[in-house]
C-alpha cells in the first residue's frame, strides 16, 4: 500500500466525488458550482499529461526551514500521480531538473519516489510530498518519471515544470 501524504488531502480527494459540488461559489453575481476536478486544478496548478498519466504539482515555501541570511530557501512540492489509463503502472524511477536563480542547473536522478516504487492501479493516483533546497530566492523544478505497465512496456511522464518563488519581504 503506498504511503500518502500528511494533512489528509489525498484521503480527502480519493472519497471526493468530482462530479458533485464540493461547494458553490456565492459572492459572484453569476454564481457558479465549484467540481471535485475545479477544486483539484485550483490545489494543484501545475499540471502534465502523458500517455494517460497526469502529474500534478503544488509547491509551497517553507519560511520556517529557510534562512535568507545564510543564503537557503526551502520549499516544499505535493506531487499526485493518477493513472487514466487502463493498464497498472508502476513508478520505477525520476529525474529532476533543478535550476536556481542564476540559472545553474541541477540534475537529480534516482529510483522510485521517497523511498518508494509505487504500482498505481487504473484510475488510482499516488501522492506524496517531498522539498528541495537552493541558495537563490527563486528557481523551478521540472522533470520526468519512468514508467513501466503490466505488460512490461516502460515509458516516460513528464512532471510539469513549476517556479520555486520566495515570497518578497
Amino acid at each position: 500500500m503506498p504511503k500518502r501524504a500528511h494533512g489528509s488531502l489525498s484521503d480527502f480527494f480519493a472519497r471526493a466525488d468530482s462530479s458533485k459540488p464540493l461547494f458553490a461559489q456565492a459572492s459572484c453575481p453569476s454564481s457558479r458550482i465549484v467540481t471535485g476536478l475545479d477544486t483539484l486544478a485550483m490545489l494543484f496548478p501545475n499540471v502534465a499529461t502523458t500517455h494517460g498519466i497526469t502529474v500534478r504539482v503544488a509547491v509551497s515555501y517553507l519560511a520556517e526551514q529557510s534562512d535568507p541570511s545564510i543564503n537557503r530557501w526551502f520549499w516544499s512540492y505535493h506531487v499526485r500521480v493518477e493513472n487514466g489509463g487502463e493498464r497498472s503502472v508502476q513508478l520505477l524511477s525520476r529525474s529532476w531538473k533543478i535550476t536556481d536563480g542564476r540559472g545553474v542547473v541541477h540534475e537529480v536522478h534516482g529510483e522510485g519516489v521517497v523511498g518508494e516504487m509505487p504500482l498505481i492501479a487504473p484510475d488510482g493516483s499516488f501522492d506524496y510530498v517531498s522539498g528541495c533546497p537552493l541558495d537563490t530566492p527563486t528557481g523551478s523544478m521540472s522533470g520526468s518519471y519512468r514508467m513501466v505497465d503490466e505488460d512490461g512496456e516502460t515509458f516516460d511522464v513528464d512532471i510539469p515544470k513549476f517556479a520555486l518563488l520566495a515570497p518578497i519581504n
